[in-house]
């Protein structure tokens, strides 16, 4: 197993650019205000802790405090959780179950491997993997842990998968956890982390990063599925119109909950872009492959980033 997931690795740092055929191989592979009064002198440790309850973050186009962003996501994904897979046929004119589909075959999990799945509480992605194993190589032994910090999303997949043969079994578990602290799962444990359409929602990506690092095994690979930024500017125009105009409106008319749509979008134009998100990938400690740093979906409304663990 070790010297199968270290091969995995060395290949997918030198994957050329994307044709039919390389990823043809590739899917053979595995791829809040100051006081009016003046106060005393801070001593350091004061200072920082007074700096961190002051330090801000960004809930869509609001500047917020980072104490608030954590509870403030929650509230989004409990108010969309029963209809996840409605928003994200919203958001990408339902061609993110394409995405998907293809987000696995690329990475090709088999041989026993003990995969991540991070903000996946609705299990897509992890009954995706285990489906994968089982029909391309037979594989009963992969094994995916699901991890979300919202209870709501996690109860969904748990109703997902108990109609499907992995419910009860050793191949799925589930956890309620912040990825930017992954305090149950040990240093060098994981063959694959994988954490799609979330960590545009998380309050410090660079720790989410630090933390996928430090939980997978040499040879490892973290791989990130999001919504990313459309690469041709006329439709870049169009999608931009489509996001604000549409979405949100959509997001009244199917869940009456349109400020929660608005959101989301407001969260995809914050994202960074897709050579600043590989840069954090590749600063975070991962080799990111050369010649394909990431792979454009649909003209850049959704990327593939991948990283290995040398």
């Amino acid at each position: 197993m070790k010297g199968t997931v270290s091969r995995i690795a060395r290949q997918l740092v030198s994957l050329q650019r994307p044709t039919a055929r390389s990823l043809s191989t590739t899917a053979s592979l595995l791829h809040q205000s100051p006081a009016s009064t003046p106060s005393p002198t801070p001593s350091p440790s004061s200072s920082s802790s007074s700096s961190a309850a002051d330090s801000t973050t960004h809930f869509g186009f609001k500047d917020i405090p980072e104490s608030l962003k954590e509870s403030m996501v929650k509230g989004v994904f409990s108010s969309v959780a029963s209809s996840y897979d409605v928003m994200n046929d919203a958001m990408s004119l339902g061609i993110h179950r394409l995405w998907k589909d293809h987000y696995v075959q690329k990475m090709n999990p088999h041989g026993g491997m003990k995969c991540l799945d991070v903000a996946g509480g609705t299990g897509d992605i992890a009954i995706r993997l285990l489906d994968h194993a089982r029909d391309r190589h037979g594989d009963r032994e992969t094994s995916v842990h699901v991890l979300d910090i919202n209870p709501e999303m996690l109860a969904e997949g748990k109703k997902r998968f108990a109609r499907t043969m992995y419910h009860g079994t050793p191949q799925v578990s589930f956890t309620l956890g912040n990825a930017e602290n992954l305090e149950s799962i040990e240093s060098n444990s994981l063959d694959l982390y994988t954490i799609a359409f979330g960590i545009r929602n998380c309050t410090h990506i660079d720790k989410v990063l630090e933390e996928a690092y430090r939980v997978l095994k040499p040879g490892g690979v973290f791989s990130c599925l999001e919504f990313s930024k459309v690469t041709n500017p006329l439709l870049a125009k169009v999608y931009n119109l489509y996001s604000f105009q549409v979405i949100p409106n959509m997001g009244h008319i199917i869940a009456a909950d349109r400020d929660s749509y608005q959101y989301l979008v407001e969260s995809i134009e914050r994202f960074p872009s897709q050579a600043k998100f590989s840069a954090m990938i590749a600063e975070a400690g991962f080799t990111v492959p050369k010649r394909e740093p990431w792979e454009d979906l649909t003209f850049g409304v959704a990327a593939i980033h991948t990283g290995v663990k040398l």
